[in-house]
């Protein structure tokens, strides 16, 4: 049990598992209405397209800048992907933006002369050198996104299971796709130094896919998806320190919080295999005995 606890007596690791646990929160609360609504590529688009904003705020401000820069980017890629897919198809819009603005980002850092090392901190981050700065910036935006969708909570379930209901019930449906787009934004923005701009991604999606496996309720999944979140952080953090200290061999912590996180899934999916099989048992026992003749 030492390997869960004694790490993190560490400053800099209890940092990064502080940051872990509230991107853990976060990402699950609004993965479950990405995984819900089918937005994994619009996920996709937003962590790449926050990058020639990560550059910019690094060129300009140094490690400051990163944080303002992803935000401005986010904020901007939420209001053009919403305009962009109620002009064009919704995939076209997606593959426009993703190729332009991360290729924007590419040919930015390649200036530099440390290009292969900015480029890799850039796209899987450094969870490790986490500051206190960067903790109030990480909670401020949880509590923004978690109030904004708790305040949007009914019609944004209206949308997501019946938008042709909620068009005629007078719900501005553009209105929350914007608002939706804007909090995985700003997910991407506050993960961008942890986990970097690719691996967010698994943040985002694998822990609400293991808590779909596990349930049914969404009053379950929700919670069930942070907590599998924050304990990937934890878990993925504990083995890349014990590997490196324990065995000499050294483990980038995003991924291994990332590959953490997959094993969770797959677990929990073959959990969710069992615990189907086992209801649609208990349901036949059950219909066979009022069938039984008296």
């Amino acid at each position: 049990m030492n390997i869960l606890f004694e790490p993190f007596q560490l400053p800099f690791m209890a940092r990064a598992l502080t940051q872990l646990v509230i991107l853990g929160a976060l990402a699950g609360t609004v993965g479950v209405l990405v995984l819900l609504r089918r937005l994994a590529f619009v996920t996709d688009t937003l962590t790449h397209t926050v990058f020639p904003g990560v550059v910019i705020g690094y060129i300009l401000a140094g490690d400051d800048g990163i944080f303002w820069g992803a935000l401005v980017a986010g904020a901007v890629t939420a209001a053009l992907l919403t305009l962009f897919a109620r002009r064009v198809s919704e995939d076209a819009a997606l593959a426009m933006l993703l190729t332009t603005l991360f290729a924007v980002g590419v040919a930015l850092v390649s200036r530099r002369s440390g290009y292969a090392a900015d480029l890799t901190a850039f796209l899987f981050g450094r969870v490790l050198t986490v500051t206190e700065e960067q903790l109030v910036q990480t909670s401020v935006v949880t509590v923004l996104v978690v109030a904004l969708l708790a305040v949007l909570r009914r019609p944004l379930m209206l949308r997501m299971f019946d938008p042709e209901g909620a068009r005629a019930a007078g719900v501005r449906v553009g209105l929350l796709d914007l608002v939706l787009n804007a909090a995985i934004a700003l997910v991407v923005v506050a993960s961008v130094r942890a986990v970097g701009t690719v691996l967010v991604i698994a943040l985002l999606i694998v822990p609400a896919a293991a808590a779909r496996a596990l349930s049914d309720r969404l009053a379950v999944i929700v919670p069930l998806a942070c907590l599998i979140g924050a304990a990937g952080g934890w878990l993925g953090l504990a083995v890349s320190y014990e590997a490196a200290v324990s065995h000499g061999l050294r483990l980038a912590s995003g991924g291994t919080v990332v590959l953490v996180l997959v094993a969770m899934y797959v677990l929990a999916f073959a959990a969710g295999i069992l615990r189907r099989r086992l209801a649609r048992s208990r349901v036949s026992r059950a219909v066979s005995g009022e069938v039984e003749p008296a």
